[in-house]
């Protein structure tokens, strides 16, 4: 019989968002957090891909419709689609860069301060890279300055 570490049953199953929250502040960045976190992103990962997969699927199916106002919605219809693939493939970029971040152990830290993210930031945005005071003093900047 093999003796069992406590923390084993912990790190073999991902924990959810409400034992996530709960942790102490010394816990930050934790194996269990970063497998939750991991976990989350490479759900989101496969969600996306799979929304790509269908898009391009829908694409194909051509109609043809002699009605040009009949036309036209279809046309709208597939430039909304691709606008919204479009954005679903920066998230897919920050998605898989945040996986990568996870596996190098850099995951959970502000680029521009080092300072933690935060759990609940991370939980609402996975693929933040900032602090919230970090991101706010940026749009602040953007919104005074331009881009």
């Amino acid at each position: 019989m093999t003796k069992t570490n406590k923390s084993t049953p912990a790190a073999e199953r991902i924990l959810t968002e409400e034992e996530i929250l709960k942790m102490d502040d010394k816990d930050y960045m934790n194996p269990a957090q970063m497998a939750f976190f991991k976990a989350k992103l490479q759900a989101l990962e496969k969600e996306l891909l799979k929304n790509a997969g269908e898009t391009t699927e829908h694409l194909r199916e051509t109609v043809l419709v002699p009605d040009p106002a009949d036309r036209a919605t279809i046309e709208e219809e597939h430039a909304l689609e691709l606008r919204t693939r479009d954005r679903e493939r920066k998230l897919l970029k920050k998605v898989q860069q945040s996986i990568v971040a996870i596996d190098e152990g850099d995951y959970g830290w502000c680029e521009e301060t080092g300072e933690p993210i935060g759990i609940p930031r991370l939980i609402a945005r996975p693929t933040a890279t900032l602090s919230l005071e970090a991101q706010q003093r940026r749009e602040l900047k953007q919104k005074l300055y331009g881009d």
